[in-house]
């Protein structure tokens, strides 16, 4: 079993999913490779020896009802195959996913049915409309599968689209929206079979930043309105940390560390970690003391000869990026990146090509 550093808050509620020792495993080794007791499943060896693809290895975790989850991780990492898993459009080599204490995996063909139809949705990437379809039918396409009548599916699905924003697009064909506007059929089609979890797969990737901001702000609002659970997948760290309640990063197939966004930006549990939510610097002064400490933490010493924290550093660049400057320099053939403020540079630096550098004890990270 992996061992991942999860975050300490107990929830007063059961999980809605508990997903246990969850493995896929692509090719036709796979009992074997779950089943091996060496204790680590590495995946370059795996596909080494036997010519297997390891996309999850041993992933365990819990999602708290009305929780936003977001999975987390570089392309590659397992993340898309792991919720997919979750509704069984790709089936997991062995493990447990249960939903309310019911493990899905041992569903036939006709519960799995009814379970995709009334209690999990999914609002994909590249929105999966019905392009001979318009607005309105195909955000009513869930209901019309269910057996819903056409003036009840009508009637809920155009509540979706106004929570949506999309009153008055009825009966446009989806060939006629932006890539914003067909992104929120696919969500309101989803939200129209009232479903207990709904899960998203990087639904803004394909999305401008401007847009991806208003879908997430509108997705936010649409978590409060409904009270769902959401799991969400995506790789910008910036969606994440302003959507999830809690965040799982992954690598490899494997669940690194699990926590709200501050617990692992403030404890990140190893540099991977620490540079994939974040900047981070890793350094050691010649002193011999190793240094892990944010870019904000760091600030131009303004007493350098009595500041006992006190670094000295040559200026390489410095990018103006709005409410901060980031400042990299040089130390020692090691790079370090700061964050200021713009005001500080001007006041403290007299844009000099060494200046000192200093912190506080309190912000240094323990990895």
């Amino acid at each position: 079993m992996q061992e991942t550093l999860t975050n300490t808050t107990e929830s007063p509620l059961d999980p809605i999913i508990s997903v246990k020792s969850l493995w896929k495993i692509f090719g036709s080794n796979q009992e074997e490779i779950v089943n091996s007791d060496d204790g680590e499943t590495d995946k370059t060896e795996v596909l080494q020896d036997y010519g297997d693809v390891v996309a999850l290895n041993d992933v365990s975790f819990d999602v708290y009802p009305g929780e936003t989850f977001v999975v987390m991780g570089l392309s590659g990492s397992g993340k898309s195959t792991l919720v997919r898993c979750l509704l069984r459009l790709i089936e997991p080599s062995s493990g447990e996913i249960n939903i309310n204490d019911d493990d899905i995996l041992l569903y036939d063909a006709d519960r799995l049915r009814e379970f995709r139809r009334n209690e999990m949705a999914m609002v994909f990437q590249h929105f999966g409309l019905l392009p001979h379809r318009n607005v309105i039918d195909n955000a009513a396409y869930g209901l019309e599968i269910k057996g819903v009548d056409k003036d009840e599916r009508y009637e809920i699905a155009q509540e979706m689209l106004n929570k949506v924003g999309l009153e008055g697009w009825e009966e446009a064909r989806t060939s006629e929206l932006s890539g914003g506007m067909q992104q929120r059929v696919g969500l309101a089609r989803a939200l129209t079979v009232d479903p207990t979890i709904l899960l998203m797969d990087e639904p803004l990737g394909a999305l401008d930043k401007n847009l991806r901001n208003d879908m997430q702000k509108q997705i936010k609002n649409l978590h409060k309105d409904l009270n769902i659970t959401v799991v969400y997948v995506t790789h910008d760290q910036d969606e994440a940390m302003f959507l999830s309640d809690k965040i799982v990063l992954m690598d490899e197939g494997k669940i690194i560390q699990t926590g709200t966004c501050e617990e692992l930006y403030t404890k990140p549990k190893n540099r991977f970690v620490a540079n994939f939510l974040g900047e981070c610097n890793f350094f050691t002064l010649d002193s011999g003391k190793k240094i892990t400490i944010r870019p904000e933490c760091l600030r131009i010493s303004g007493d350098n000869k009595n500041d006992r924290n006190s670094f000295q550093v040559d200026v390489e660049d410095v990018v103006f990026q709005g409410r901060m400057i980031k400042l990299i320099g040089n130390y020692n053939e090691q790079e370090i990146i700061a964050s200021i403020s713009p005001l500080e540079y001007e006041l403290e630096s007299n844009h000099k090509d060494k200046i000192f550098l200093t912190y506080d004890s309190e912000s240094l990270m323990n990895i």
